[in-house]
Parts: structure tokens; sequence; C-alpha cells
């Protein structure tokens, strides 16, 4: 009996352990640990000094409920949260991937978040066009509205210029907000030796062999 309480005891010190090196630990950061997760591989890690510039994050401030608190575990900063109740703290942890997400949005639109993002696209962390005669070129995330739980994130194909939605279940969730609708043709302007130009191979429906007549 001693002995399973104590195998036990080791087990939850294990697990506890593990959670905070993925979380809160020095070992990887809050921002590390949520671009880590399923369904997020679209996410780039922002630069913390980007984050820490007030300037930044100008009206976010407004939009976010719990934002000095979520702003704190966005930086890993340690903050007394005993008066917050088990269900505050839940809120505080939508508000931090809420707030990281607006923060994202803006942060890929500059030099250092195109960087980032390029990286991420020629690894083809964005997914591949669905559409078969584009050849599965590699796709770039984008959001059909800048307003927040408006409409989740889309891939746009530089080929053939059209928007899909992600083959992922777990990416077709996440808010088009934290993307926006400028970052995709912004990132191909920048870059502009990956842009493609549009020719589209249309599809031809035939019957045995025969092009089917117009009319």
């Amino acid at each position: 009996m001693r002995k399973a309480l104590q195998q036990q005891d080791e087990t939850e010190s294990s697990s506890e352990d593990s959670y905070n090196d993925s979380v809160g630990g020095t070992e990887q950061s809050w921002i590390s640990w949520f671009c880590t997760l399923k369904g997020n591989e679209m996410f780039c890690e922002v630069d913390e000094d980007y984050i820490q510039d007030d300037f930044n994050l100008s009206g976010l401030s407004s939009s976010v409920p719990y934002y000095d608190y979520a702003l704190d575990m966005i930086l890993d900063v340690e903050r007394e949260r005993q008066e917050l109740n088990e269900q505050q703290r839940e809120l505080v942890e939508s508000a931090a991937e809420l707030l990281y997400g607006l923060i994202h949005a803006r942060y890929i639109l500059t030099q250092r978040g195109m960087t980032a993002m390029l990286e991420k696209y020629k690894r083809n962390h964005f997914g591949r066009c669905p559409r078969f005669l584009c050849a599965n070129t590699p796709c770039l995330p984008v959001g059909t509205s800048d307003i927040f739980r408006t409409a989740t994130v889309k891939i746009f194909c530089p080929k053939c210029k059209d928007v899909y939605f992600p083959r992922s279940k777990y990416q077709g969730n996440t808010d088009g907000a934290y993307f926006g609708t400028t970052f995709p043709h912004l990132f191909l302007m920048t870059f502009s030796h990956l842009q493609i130009t549009k020719q589209v191979t249309a599809y031809e429906p035939r019957i045995f062999g025969f092009k089917i007549h117009e009319h």
C-alpha cells in the first residue's frame, strides 16, 4: 500500500513538472509553447521586445478583457493571481490567446514578422493549394475579415489567386483576424520573387475523349 502511494505521488509530481516546463518554466516561454500547440502551426513567434513596446499594442487594452493579466501571461511575468477564482483564470488564458492573436496580426506586417513567416512558408507550414491543377502550390494564411470572431482563417494560393479552407480541422478553427486581410498580398509584394504569374489551367470536360460543345 505504501509503495503504491509512493508511485502515485511520483506520477503526480512528474506530471506537474512537465506542465510547469511546458507553460511557465525557464526552458520554454509561453509564446513558444503556444506556437507549438496542435493547430497553431500558422503562428510565428512574436519577438518579446515588440510586445513590450506599448506603441505596438495601442488600442488593444480596450478590446481584450483582463488585458494586464493576459499580457503578463504572454511575457511570462509572474503576477499574483490569488484574487482570481478558477473561472477568472480560465478567462485570462482565453484573453491571452486573443491578445497574442491580435498582436500577431500586426507583427506579421512588419519586416521582422514577414521574415519569420517567410521561413515558415519555405517549410510549407501553411499548407498547399487543394486545387489539383495548381500542382500543390504552397499557400499563405489570410483572414476574410479584420474583425475578431467574424470568420476563421483561410489559405490563399499565389497561383490561382483564390482562397480555401485549411485541410487541418484544427487550423480551420483559428480566427482569421489573427492574420488579417492584408498579410499574404503585402508578403508577396515584399518578396516579389515568390510571386507566380497567373496561368491557371482550366479543366476541360470530355466525353469519350471529345470536348463538350459549349451549347
